[in-house]
């Protein structure tokens, strides 16, 4: 049985039932971190010893890192759909999967903690225009980018997608001045059209 321990509120979590759903996998998923506790008990420490979520059950593998979760799925059940057979466009797949890790959640996540999880009184504006200033400027690289290909790694919805569609779905549905990126607006309008979103991109985003 397919188990995916983590809360839907968390961006890595979502990631993961992204893919499975694209998949069609058949999974249960269990409340783990955040106000549902269960990360730091000792049975899901042998699980996990991050104590983070996602974590994935798949009879007796057991896998943590969203990302390589994510890969993993696409790897094992999704080869010539969301895992690129071809090694190019595997590795464009890749590189933006990084990027997400590297580049666009650092920038974006300042805002979306104070704006979405933090009191009014409580939230540190400077920290917010910072983090809205740098995903404006990495967003255009993205949109530079979906100018020419359909998707992230070329023609076709890859687990690219299934890892930065939950970070931008965040961002589009914040309450924040965004500058216009028709090409990145226009490719996540068709993620929405995509049935596997609509866990998700849970609404209004927590």
């Amino acid at each position: 049985m397919l188990v995916i321990w983590g809360r839907l509120s968390s961006v890595n979590v979502q990631k993961v039932v992204f893919a499975a759903d694209a998949l069609g996998l058949v999974y249960q998923r269990n409340e783990a971190g955040g106000v549902h506790g269960v990360v730091d008990t000792p049975g899901y420490r042998a699980m996990n010893p991050n104590g983070l979520v996602p974590t994935l059950q798949d009879d007796d593998t057991v896998l943590w890192e969203s990302n390589a979760i994510v890969r993993y799925l696409a790897a094992k059940h999704g080869a010539g759909t969301l895992w690129p057979v071809d090694p190019v466009a595997r590795a464009r797949a890749d590189r933006w999967m990084d990027w997400q890790q590297t580049t666009l959640n650092p920038a974006v996540g300042p805002a979306f903690v104070n704006l979405v999880r933090t009191a009014p009184e409580k939230r540190d504006m400077a920290a917010v225009e910072a983090s809205r200033v740098k995903t404006n400027s990495v967003t255009k690289v993205l949109d530079a980018h979906l100018g020419e290909h359909a998707f992230l790694a070329g023609d076709s919805f890859t687990m690219a997608e299934c890892v930065v569609g939950p970070q931008l779905h965040r961002w589009l549905n914040m309450p924040i001045e965004r500058e216009n990126r028709p090409n990145l607006e226009a490719w996540y309008n068709r993620l929405t059209e995509n049935p596997a979103s609509r866990t998700a991109f849970p609404r209004p985003i927590t």
